[in-house]
């Protein structure tokens, strides 16, 4: 089923629900979407697009709770959550660390990556292989660790 579709049927349940913040989050998403697809190129939205977007619109969720928490805000940090929430159950399955880490190992491995200057290779070829499943600075953070040693 596309993104699109699950969108409109979760939109539907949530209306029918009178979840306003769940409600709040798929007009988000799907607004992004919307504005993602008329920017200009013609061209469709491709999976790993939409799932930038997705990963786009749970971060600065997260970072806005950060923000509010830091603030003392915990009553406009929970709304933010619970949106990221509902917006990260359109993403793919998250792998766990342990996985993300299997995968940088075996990367750096491949390309013999011995220091930071190789830093960028190895992120690119990560980031290629587990598009979507994993959050950027987990990934980073990982390859940080396993090039410092």
């Amino acid at each position: 089923m596309s993104l699109q579709k699950q969108l409109m049927d979760a939109m539907k349940t949530a209306m029918k629900a009178k979840d306003s913040l769940a409600l709040q989050a798929l007009r988000a998403i799907k607004s992004e979407l919307l504005l993602a697809k008329t920017s200009g190129s013609g061209e469709e939205l491709s999976e790993n697009d939409e799932i930038k977007i997705l990963q786009k619109l749970v971060k600065q969720r997260k970072e806005s709770a950060k923000i509010f928490n830091e603030q003392g805000r915990e009553d406009l940090a929970k709304p933010e959550l619970e949106q990221a929430e509902v917006i990260a159950k359109f993403l793919p399955e998250q792998l766990s660390e342990d996985e993300i880490e299997k995968v940088v190992a075996e990367v750096i491995a491949q390309t013999g990556a011995v220091s930071m200057k190789d830093m960028g290779k190895v992120m690119g070829l990560v980031n290629a292989k587990l598009a979507g499943r994993a959050d950027g600075k987990t990934i980073s953070t990982l390859v940080k660790q396993k090039l410092m040693v």
